[in-house]
């Protein structure tokens, strides 16, 4: 089981609800997908409206639990008022904080997420912090008290996979908190090795929302989620430098 804050989870992928063709072809990926936590930009729908288009309207919410995002974010006042919008909506007390500190290549900036996400968790939400594949930041936020790290694998919908396994190894290594590897997630080999690199779950929107078949693609990432928790759990053998047969050598007919 997968624990954030007070919530507990089944399953370890999180899906986003943003790109896809038609509201039929999202909610079938998310059926498929079986995931349990579904996250939405607050800043690309208006969420107070009843009559503009809702990018959730055409799912049965209550069988999710709403990870609002604070994406489009520069700095920690913004992100802090947007993720004070949708509390005040009532969908939920999570938030993923997002503060974007480069508008080319939308990597976060340390700074602004720290302030945004120690103050968020001052007014009690529980708080998923969005950040780079920096080591040290990551420790700092737990120590801050947030309840999950969320490292990019890559650049945000770049789809490049992994670049960094052993920044985001060592971050899943010292952790106390879950670690959701977030972003670049390009296909089902990217979210199976992220699982065994010993993450306790995986983001991703674009690698769906964006493939040929989102249905088939829904689908293979949340085996692949499983596959590699699976292989984590197991432990893999060591690699060696040359081959070892894989047959005894004791009792062989000469």
């Amino acid at each position: 089981m997968l624990a954030i804050g007070n919530k507990t989870f089944k399953s370890r992928l999180m899906l986003g609800t943003g790109k896809y063709p038609n509201f039929e072809m999202q909610k079938e990926a998310v059926k498929v997908s079986e995931t349990e936590i579904l996250t939405f930009a607050v800043r690309r729908m208006d969420i107070f409206d009843k009559s503009e288009p809702n990018l959730l309207e055409e799912l049965d919410i209550s069988n999710y639990s709403l990870l609002p995002n604070t994406a489009g974010a520069k700095n920690a006042e913004e992100a802090v008022r947007i993720a004070r919008l949708a509390h005040a909506s009532g969908l939920c007390d999570m938030i993923k904080v997002e503060a974007i500190g480069c508008q080319k290549t939308l990597l976060p900036d340390p700074f602004e997420t720290m302030k945004a996400s120690v103050q968020l968790l001052e007014e009690g939400f529980t708080v998923l912090t969005y950040t780079s594949d920096d080591v040290v930041l990551a420790r700092r936020l737990e120590e801050e008290g947030v309840h999950a790290v969320m490292p990019g694998a890559s650049p945000i919908g770049s789809g490049q996979g992994i670049v960094n396994p052993l920044n985001l190894q060592f971050i899943i290594e010292q952790a106390k908190v879950p670690v959701i590897v977030d972003a670049g997630i390009g296909s089902a080999r990217d979210a199976a090795y992220a699982m065994e690199l010993g993450a306790d779950g995986v983001l991703l929107n674009t690698a769906v929302s964006g493939a040929d078949d989102p249905v088939k693609m829904a689908e293979a990432m949340k085996l692949a989620v499983l596959s590699g928790r699976l292989s984590y759990e197991a432990g893999r053998i060591p690699k060696k430098e040359y081959a070892v047969s894989s047959s005894p050598a004791s009792g062989m007919i000469d």
